[in-house]
């Protein structure tokens, strides 16, 4: 079995706004192209224009209807994908080594060459973060682009993960979180930035920023009101002339 590092140098992740999300899919599809473009084996899709098609992603969108207990209800877009746990059980059951978590920044990876498709990380992941590619019949996951990150031939603004660069919305956000100076430590600790299924115990790096509470829809402000907003109130000339006209009808 693969042992845990007791410490990483940095823990790399990312920091996914609920409230700004939109659910536009943009990051999924970007997620698909880079990864099957380049990193590792490309991610491969069954029967994609068939009856029953089936794929591997490493990003989902989850959508949701909530209903809080005061308000109305929200429709929340939920991504998901691999959360680099510090506490990583996919990283322990594995029988072969193939998966394990880095020193150096906390990026948890598979080695596809050990990989035996057992799906042991699989079971093993609270989250449902890993998939099978059935062309290749090894594990797949989000790797946090690193052959992005890393990569000095690349301008310096697309050394993210394609999913943050790609998203129009700028929902997702790219960073150290062992840093508490960092721009995703500080959007977490101002917006209360949350784990996804603590009860777990893994310690996921990745963290959530919830949705913003909506006003009541009688407080709300009527962006349109100043736009329906009568210009004048007498109308003069050819309008007046018009007004005048219509009353007598």
């Amino acid at each position: 079995m693969t042992q845990l590092p007791q410490s990483t140098e940095r823990k790399l992740g990312l920091v996914i706004d609920l409230d700004t999300c939109v659910g536009c899919h943009a990051c999924v599809i970007s997620c698909k192209g880079w990864n099957t473009e380049n990193y590792g084996a490309p991610l491969s899709d069954q029967d994609a224009y068939g009856a029953d098609p089936a794929g591997t992603f490493l990003n989902r969108v989850h959508s949701y209807e909530v209903q809080p207990e005061q308000g109305h209800a929200q429709l929340v877009h939920f991504p998901k994908s691999c959360l680099h746990c510090e506490d990583a059980p996919c990283v322990t059951v594995c029988p072969t080594g193939a998966s394990y978590k880095r020193v150096e920044d906390g990026i948890v990876l598979v080695n596809e060459s050990d990989c035996i498709g057992c799906g042991l990380c699989a079971w093993a992941c609270p989250y449902g973060a890993r998939e099978m590619d059935m062309a290749e019949r090894v594990m797949k996951k989000c790797t946090l682009c690193i052959d992005r990150i890393y990569n000095e031939n690349l301008p310096e603004v697309d050394r993210i993960p394609s999913c943050v660069r790609t998203c129009p919305a700028g929902a997702r956000h790219f960073g150290d979180l062992g840093d508490p100076d960092s721009d995703v430590s500080k959007l977490v600790s101002e917006r209360g930035g949350v784990d996804l299924m603590p009860e777990m115990g893994t310690r996921p790096v990745n963290k959530y920023l919830p949705p913003r509470p909506r006003d009541k829809m009688e407080e709300q402000v009527d962006v349109l009101a100043p736009l329906l907003a009568p210009v004048a109130e007498d109308a003069k000339g050819f309008m007046g002339w018009l007004d005048k006209m219509l009353e007598k009808i």
